[in-house]
């Protein structure tokens, strides 16, 4: 097994705010670049080569491609663009097609104006870092672009506004591939990144697309929230429960985290459904199900299953390769329903505590035998 260390990436926030400040230094002073550096908030310097340039008189774009180093992300190796131009502060300059404006800084040495255009999303919900209507460049990236853009103006000395765009090409296709329209965010891909840095398999980010998510449902004044470890419960939600997928939030295995976030944005029910080869792990107070932090699945069984069945019966149990396998025996010793009953009481109480007393009520099913058991008053809620 290959044990070097992953290799970190950079942000499409890094590489729009690159790819602006390379526009602007090729406007203002004249050269063509073939690579442009500058320091990301994390403090690692991004030195990144420079693609399709392009220099008129009155405006400059080049493309940086995203390297996002061992981390599995969509946008890796996808061009960003930037585009440089003098602009007329009264609102006659030129103004690119698709572009609406977005953030405007002004100081001592003029106006900067950052728009987008092209294969960046536009947000069409509430809740999110930029209002509804503009795209979605999220508050680090804005300031890294509007910094980096004045630095090389001040280092020129050119005291006169600039409009500058981001533009993806692919930007709409690969959006179809990440959590945007769930999100509100249409069209495009974000510029995002607050350190700049893409962390490969990032746990950090997973959470903060969690949180977001319960954020913007908050925000659209939801009181109850469904949750789901992952696809097989999003689609149980849709497809045999009949609730839109839009309710859901995919947890993935941050069960307790998830809890807390939901307890922090003030929602008042949870209605939690999973497939019985995840939840069975949060019957046993597990508090993230992922494989590296142990698999108890059978033990926990057996523990929810030792008052209705004899003490030879566990290795049975035990031995079982699946839970799909284990409600299958179960099923066939006639104590199913009792002993799916304690697994999703048993996670209706754990649910509770780390929610802080917001009330939980629990669906599971296997893929076989379909819904296997459910709190009392989890139909109140479907």
């Amino acid at each position: 097994m290959d044990k070097r260390e992953l290799r970190c990436g950079f942000t499409t926030g890094t590489c729009a705010a690159v790819a602006a400040k390379a526009a602007a230094a090729m406007l203002l002073m004249g050269n063509q670049l073939q690579h442009m550096k500058l320091m990301t908030p994390k403090g690692t310097e991004a030195d990144l080569p420079l693609f399709h340039v392009a220099i008129k008189p009155d405006k400059v774009w080049c493309a940086v491609k995203k390297d996002a180093g061992d981390d599995p992300d969509v946008t890796d190796g996808a061009l960003i663009y930037a585009s440089v131009e003098l602009f007329d502060e009264t609102g006659e300059g030129a103004s690119p097609a698709g572009c609406s404006f977005v953030r405007e800084k002004t100081g001592e040495f003029g106006q900067l104006i950052l728009t987008a255009s092209e294969g960046v999303g536009r947000v069409t919900k509430p809740g999110l870092s930029s209002p509804v209507g503009y795209p979605a460049i999220n508050p680090v990236p804005r300031s890294m672009i509007f910094d980096e853009v004045d630095e090389v103006r001040r280092a020129a000395d050119y005291k006169g506004a600039l409009l500058i765009c981001i533009w993806i090409p692919e930007g709409r296709e690969l959006a179809e591939k990440t959590f945007n329209s769930k999100l509100g965010i249409m069209g495009g891909l974000s510029i995002l990144g607050t350190t700049g840095i893409v962390k490969p398999m990032s746990e950090e980010a997973l959470t903060a697309t969690i949180s977001l998510e319960l954020h913007m449902k908050a925000v659209a004044g939801l009181k109850r929230v469904i949750l789901t470890p992952g696809n097989y419960g999003e689609s149980f939600i849709k497809e045999q429960l009949n609730l839109p997928v839009g309710e859901g939030v995919t947890i993935s295995n941050f069960i307790r985290q998830s809890c807390t976030m939901v307890k922090d944005e003030g929602f008042e029910q949870i209605l939690f459904v999973g497939h019985i080869g995840k939840l069975i792990k949060v019957a046993g107070g597990v508090e993230n199900t992922h494989s590296r932090y142990g698999d108890r699945r059978m033990e926990v069984l057996w523990d929810c299953a030792r008052e209705f069945l004899s003490s030879d019966k566990k290795e049975v149990i035990l031995q079982s390769n699946t839970m799909e396998t284990a409600a299958g025996i179960l099923e066939e010793m006639g104590v199913l329903k009792p002993v799916m009953s304690q697994v999703v009481n048993r996670i209706k109480a754990y649910m509770t505590e780390w929610t802080g007393g917001i009330p939980v009520e629990v669906i599971t099913f296997s893929n076989t035998l379909g819904i296997l058991s459910m709190t009392p008053d989890a139909l109140k809620m479907i």
